[in-house]
């Protein structure tokens, strides 16, 4: 069976509520120091998904919203 690698992004807020966000790795042990600094923050409208929906349909979702993502900052 062929996987998927995803990562967890876990954020604290400062009045203790905490979010868990699911995307394709950004950051591996490969990844230089210097290359891992964040120079934006982007979030989309919340969607609501099929509660059948695959890893690999999720997976395709946040690919596309990372396209409209990417033209939209160009």
């Amino acid at each position: 069976m062929k996987g998927i690698r995803l990562q967890l992004v876990t954020l604290n807020l400062e009045d203790g509520t905490v979010g868990t966000f699911v995307g394709i790795p950004l950051v591996t042990e490969e990844t230089p120091e210097q290359d891992c600094q964040i120079e934006d923050i982007w979030f989309s409208d919340t969607q609501t998904i099929p509660e059948d929906m695959t890893v690999a349909q999720l997976v395709s979702l946040m690919q596309r919203q990372l396209c409209h993502c990417q033209g939209a900052l160009q």
